[in-house]
């Protein structure tokens, strides 16, 4: 209780600091600059004209899109040769233009204002490709307590909280944690991601675990191997589906 009211009160005053700002300082779209992109937003309708959202043909499993036609079932290579644990993954759009900059300000600026754009995209890709699925809860891809405590916060934890908000689904953080530090995954193969995250998370069992659909989230999906990670461990810990959503495909 105390942990969760400390996240609202955050929220909360992120809130009420944004449109105490936006009296002295109007806001500027985070794609082109443009000043008072539109009420209540920080991407305007141009910039949101060129986000290039996923659209079939993708992975059945992953969701990497791929060019040109398919007229089946579809199964990359990664996910062909590897053990899934997830039950699938979306992006919302690619990551470059508009998205990935303000991906970028999000996680290496603390624009934590941007996070309510994106958890925006984020709501309609699980609407969009999750249509029937029914979730217990929105848990978010953790860091190491290490890492957090640098940056000050996690950037996907926001992105979970505000789409869980739109879901009206809880979202707890005290039942996936990052167990094992480890470098960036940003400059590895898809080969070296799986081997710098394998046994990096844990869950702290609860009862309530037992059975339960979670919906992981994350800022960026690549190869998909933490997320991949993130679902072992959520199964391991009692879960009986995790569904992946991620703003970003790279």
């Amino acid at each position: 209780m105390i942990g969760g009211g400390r996240r609202r009160w955050r929220a909360t005053v992120a809130r009420g600091t944004g449109t105490l700002l936006d009296l002295f300082f109007p806001r500027a779209c985070a794609g082109c600059g443009r000043p008072d992109p539109a009420a209540g937003r920080f991407l305007c309708w141009d910039c949101l004209a060129r986000v290039e959202f996923i659209q079939p043909p993708f992975c059945e499993l992953c969701g990497d899109p791929v060019a040109g036609r398919i007229g089946h079932a579809y199964r990359c290579a990664l996910c062909a040769h590897r053990r899934v644990y997830f039950d699938g993954a979306r992006s919302a759009a690619r990551y470059e233009g508009p998205v990935g900059q303000m991906i970028r300000d999000l996680k290496y600026h603390g624009h934590l204002w941007l996070a309510d754009d994106l958890a925006d995209l984020l709501a309609a890709s699980v609407h969009t490709h999750y249509d029937g699925v029914v979730f217990d809860a929105v848990v978010a891809v953790p860091l190491h307590w290490v890492k957090e405590r640098a940056r000050g916060f996690n950037q996907s934890a926001w992105l979970a909280a505000a789409l869980a908000r739109r879901l009206r689904l809880p979202s707890p953080r005290r039942y996936l944690r990052r167990a094992r530090a480890g470098p960036s995954q940003t400059h590895l193969t898809a080969e070296a991601r799986a081997d710098n995250v394998r046994g990096a998370f844990r869950t702290r069992w609860h009862r309530w675990m037992d059975g339960r659909r979670f919906l992981l989230v994350d800022d960026v999906m690549t190869t998909g191997a933490t997320v991949n990670e993130c679902a072992r461990a959520l199964k391991a810990g009692g879960a009986a589906s995790v569904y992946v959503a991620t703003v970003a495909r790279g």
